[in-house]
């Protein structure tokens, strides 16, 4: 999976990612550090990555605009350290590949995970 970190989440993340496996970049190693979260969107829809980010914004911006891409990884905890979420990230992402790959938003905190399809709709 091809997955582009937002700037909210810390650098050590692609490092994480690419031991599980995957291509892993952060923004600041390809974008200005204050973009705007629709230049990061429009980014991975072009190059056919996965946004992964703790800014609900994001979501936001696929309701607003009924995208159908690029798929979007949320985390919703309060330590957002791969050494404290990383495994059920990884897990997620393994469980969830075709969706992502598809299109979907998907949402991981503590308990469980979410998962609702592109385009976000009413």
């Amino acid at each position: 999976m091809k997955i582009v970190l937002d700037m909210n989440l810390s650098p050590v993340w692609g490092p994480f990612l690419k031991k599980a496996g995957h291509i892993a970049i952060h923004w600041s190693e390809i974008g200005a550090k204050n973009a705007p979260d629709t230049e990061i969107m429009n980014w991975a829809r072009k190059n056919d990555f996965v946004v992964f980010t703790h800014d609900l914004d994001f979501s936001a911006l696929l309701y607003a605009t009924k995208a159908c891409a690029p798929s979007v990884i949320q985390v919703r905890v309060d330590d957002l350290r791969p050494v404290a979420i990383g495994d059920k990230v990884v897990l997620a992402i393994q469980k969830l590949e075709s969706h992502l790959e598809q299109g979907c938003l998907v949402t991981i905190d503590t308990n469980k995970n979410r998962i609702r399809l592109l385009p976000l709709i009413k």
